[in-house]
């Protein structure tokens, strides 16, 4: 039997046991947490915002396949971590966010920041609850972690009552131990295998819920064993090798014309751990054909006809690969013609933007593959421009995060921090927009404290670049979502350039990262204009993409 003095002292005990060696936040000003973690193994990254925290907490377990931890006080503090929820829960993300409330026995008396958190979080989580007996800390802390990584992965809150921060907890037995998973494994008379096994013109669409799920090269496996083209989803870009000669980028939104053509062209679309929300089906058939295959029959979409397939993305593409094969050579070679012409026109484009007068974005992130390590990591954001790391093959990421469907401004550039804590020993760059940079830099200070090296790339047009272009399409002039550019964040400890010079462009790129394999934050401004806009993007229109000429 251990007895805790607390709950809060329990829960540094739960975390140690679980194998958590990072916890995100701003407590409450009563202290218990950093007074129960004091001493411990853990890291605790404190954060100026509740928001960035939780964004941070979600960058590091999408990087590190482990439950991201965050620890908040009430109130007010509990309402900061909405959007960070509403992020972890669309993009499928375990997190644990483990917050104080008020105690039992001045609930409903309007105690000072009394609110019902568990009716706020209850929608944006797959399981909120209020542990209001010391008896109940140790099962409560144990659910949290197991609802969180098991099935679709997502966030969950647990709330601790004042009155159980200096409690005697009693736990009785041991912490238990890993849920044990269920390997599933599919035969020939499987109507999925069947499916793949008649389609000539195959391709192969990989989804957020891949991440972590492709060890030994099992979706490079059955590419090659089909000849299906490959496309990621921007959440599932990561999981599959993109200097594979079968990939061809992002898919529906962010896919170039003669990717397109092929996903038309194809008789079977294999999806894999992709919930095909609309930008990632954007441009698709109708009636496409899919066989798709997602861990809970929630995520799948009934938009399309064909076999789905429950289970585990990896466990179910291993027990396909005995099972499928002999591509058609006319196919696969339609496939490594399109990328090799992608390819092809990336270059004469670069060519044609390098004797331009100005810098273009294109070729910053040209320079920026070239200074880092294949294994780097690119954060992402999805505003206007921005967008042009996303256009396959301007960038090939070696790892990749993105924000969801939901593309909460701030995220990626706050998540980069929870990256680079889950690897240390790889490269962190997050690619983002000023107006999502300026979400951050409160917890710029959080960073350089805490010797958290990132290299942010800041494309600077003035402000919120997509919603200014909306403004001058509908010629609402009278309106401004930009104004005059800022330099770089000065501060002592912070690398800040200014990327204005082509031919300094690497070597100020490869100094700027060299700095943040010392810990050091690295902030590269550039100085961008609106009409630097991805190709196709800056031809959509209102809050999703339809085309202005469909319209008409």
């Amino acid at each position: 039997m251990i007895t805790y003095p607390g709950c809060w002292h329990a829960t540094v005990d739960y975390l140690e046991t679980a194998g958590v060696e990072t916890v995100f936040g701003l407590p409450s000003d009563d202290l218990g947490y950093l007074a129960a973690v004091d001493g411990s193994k853990l890291t605790s990254v404190l954060c100026r915002d509740q928001r960035n925290a939780v964004f941070m907490a979600t960058g590091h377990a999408m990087a590190s396949g482990r439950p991201g931890v965050v620890v908040v006080g009430k109130g007010p503090a509990v309402t900061n971590t909405l959007t960070g929820l509403l992020e972890a829960r669309f993009s499928a993300v375990p997190v644990v966010v483990l917050a104080t409330g008020t105690s039992s026995e001045h609930r409903g008396s309007g105690a000072f920041q009394e609110l019902d958190q568990l009716a706020v979080l209850a929608p944006l989580t797959k399981w909120a609850t209020r542990v209001d007996h010391p008896s109940r800390v140790v099962a409560a802390l144990e659910r949290a972690f197991d609802v969180a990584a098991s099935g679709v992965p997502g966030p969950v809150y647990v709330e601790f009552p004042d009155d159980l921060r200096e409690t005697e907890i009693v736990r009785t037995r041991p912490w238990a131990a890993p849920i044990e998973r269920t390997v599933s494994v599919a035969g020939a008379d499987s109507a999925a295998v069947q499916a793949i096994q008649l389609a000539r013109r195959p391709l192969i669409l990989v989804g957020g819920g891949m991440r972590h799920r492709n060890s030994g090269r099992l979706l490079e496996k059955l590419a090659e064993k089909t000849g299906a083209a490959v496309l990621a989803t921007a959440s599932g870009r990561g999981s599959f090798d993109e200097e594979h000669p079968q990939f061809l980028g992002l898919a529906g939104l962010y896919a170039r014309p003669a990717v397109s053509e092929l996903v038309r062209d194809a008789d079977l679309v294999i999806t894999l751990g992709s919930r095909l929300e609309e930008t990632a089906r954007y441009g698709w058939r109708h009636d496409q054909q899919t066989v798709q295959v997602n861990i809970d029959a929630a995520e799948f979409s009934t938009e399309f006809a064909g076999p789905r397939v429950l289970g585990d993305g990896g466990d179910v593409v291993r027990s396909w690969l005995g099972l499928v094969g002999e591509p058609d050579p006319q196919w696969l070679k339609r496939v490594t013609g399109a990328r090799r012409s992608l390819v092809d026109d990336a270059a004469t484009e670069l060519a044609r933007l390098r004797a331009t007068p100005r810098l273009q974005i294109a070729e910053v992130l040209a320079a920026l593959q070239d200074a880092l390590r294949p294994d780097a990591i690119l954060v992402q954001e999805n505003g206007l421009q921005d967008m042009w790391s996303y256009i396959f093959p301007y960038f090939r990421c070696g790892g990749s995060i993105v924000p969801s469907e939901q593309t909460s401004l701030g995220f990626g550039a706050a998540a980069a921090g929870g990256v680079r804590l889950a690897h240390p020993d790889r490269q962190v760059v997050a690619f983002v927009g000023d107006g999502a940079f300026t979400m951050v830099m409160s917890d710029v200070d959080t960073l350089v404290e805490n010797g958290i090296g990132v290299l942010f790339v800041v494309l600077d047009n003035g402000g919120y670049g997509w919603l200014q272009t909306q403004l001058e399409q509908r010629g609402l002039t009278e309106f401004s979502f930009t104004r005059a550019r800022t330099a770089p964040t000065r501060h002592p400890h912070v690398h800040a350039i200014t990327l204005t010079e082509r031919g300094h462009l690497r070597e100020q790129l490869t100094d700027a990262l060299a700095a943040t394999e010392h810990g050091t934050v690295a902030i590269a401004r550039v100085p961008v204009e609106l009409d630097d806009a991805p190709p196709g993007i800056s031809q959509l229109e209102g809050d999703f993409p339809t085309l202005k000429e469909e319209r008409s």
